[in-house]
């Protein structure tokens, strides 16, 4: 009796299309790397990692006591910590080609319908995650590090740590972008009709107890960062129903296009 199977193979032909793909993905992530070297070596050359930090440590050196600075327990910090700052800033400076590349990668995969909504939610999220970060720099920093320092007793001389400062400050900007991200979620999840425009409406009241939680969780225990990261969210909830509703009603019909290829 033969060993061998008497059907057709059902993986026969997977090898090559599975190959082409890991070879696409690889290049995207060549692409997108050498969009963050370029931006990395754009940013060292101009302002330079030191001015990066500098700029990023403005906020709380201006509600520092006169004379105060930031201090480096670690011997390589004054290197690693600018670098990373780079590193980071370079991220956000070629985030639009990264996200282009997965958009590139993905995008064949698709129905003409989902592609006519995931450029803009491309656009929209990279925007929105930007909104976070600057509402986050330039709005709340200043309030939540003159709040702390107002507590601080006159015996004591503030010197944070410029490693604990990097870890709170990425927390910070990750937790505010990722919170403006809200209407993009109601969006998708009223699109693919996981949950309906009016279930979504009647969760309002629920959410806003919700947002209030996340907050307290992902910001620091004191109650302006908490406020200044739940209003917004809840105030984005509203935009994300309202773009929920428009994008449902101006959207085509699914069935009327050609299956993906």
């Amino acid at each position: 009796m033969s060993d061998q199977p008497s059907g057709p193979d059902e993986f026969a032909g997977t090898e090559q299309p599975f190959v082409t793909h890991m070879i696409e993905l690889r290049d995207r992530l060549i692409r997108a790397s050498i969009a963050v070297g370029v931006a990395f070596g754009l940013l060292a050359f101009y302002p330079g990692p030191s001015g990066l930090y500098d700029l990023l440590a403005a906020p709380l050196v201006a509600h520092l006591p006169a004379g105060a600075t930031l201090i480096a327990t670690n011997v390589i910090s004054p290197f690693l910590v600018p670098l990373k700052i780079t590193l980071f800033a370079a991220f956000m400076l070629a985030l639009p080609v990264v996200l282009y590349q997965v958009w590139a990668f993905v995008a064949p995969g698709l129905y003409l319908h989902e592609k006519k909504l995931a450029i803009p939610l491309v656009v929209s999220s990279t925007l929105l995650f930007f909104a976070g970060v600057a509402f986050c720099y330039f709005f709340v920093f200043g309030r939540v590090f003159a709040f702390i320092q107002s507590f601080a007793p006159k015996s004591i001389t503030a010197a944070p740590d410029i490693e604990a400062y990097l870890g709170f400050v990425l927390s910070m900007f990750i937790a505010f972008g990722a919170a403006f991200e809200v209407p993009i979620a109601v969006v998708v999840v009223a699109r693919m009709g996981l949950v309906s425009i009016d279930k979504l409406a009647e969760f309002r009241a629920y959410f806003i107890v919700l947002a209030f939680v996340v907050a307290a969780i992902v910001t620091p225990p004191d109650v302006i960062s908490q406020i200044a990261l739940a209003v917004p969210m809840c105030l984005l909830y509203e935009v994300g129903i309202w773009a929920a509703r428009f994008s449902t009603k101006h959207a085509d019909d699914p069935t009327e296009e050609a299956p993906r290829g």
